[in-house]
């Protein structure tokens, strides 16, 4: 799963979750994406990155890398 983030503490845009069915965990890694409008070219830099985490970790890891709240 690939999302876009919208402006947060950590200047990360972008959210990357992989799911490893065997272990039933997940790896996220957070990350800006820029791009040069006159040559293209796609730069990456990762933020933060986690592997090894169960499902109910998750909504903690988001919360706390971004300040951001998935819900009220």
């Amino acid at each position: 799963l690939r999302m876009s983030l919208s402006r947060n503490k950590t200047s990360a845009n972008r959210l990357e979750i992989i799911y490893d069915e065997g272990a039933d965990l997940y790896d996220l890694r957070f990350y800006r994406q820029s791009m040069n409008h006159k040559t293209f070219e796609v730069k990456t830099k990762d933020i933060k990155t986690y592997e090894g985490v169960y499902c109910d970790m998750l909504e903690d890891i988001f919360t706390d890398v971004t300040g951001l709240y998935t819900r009220f």
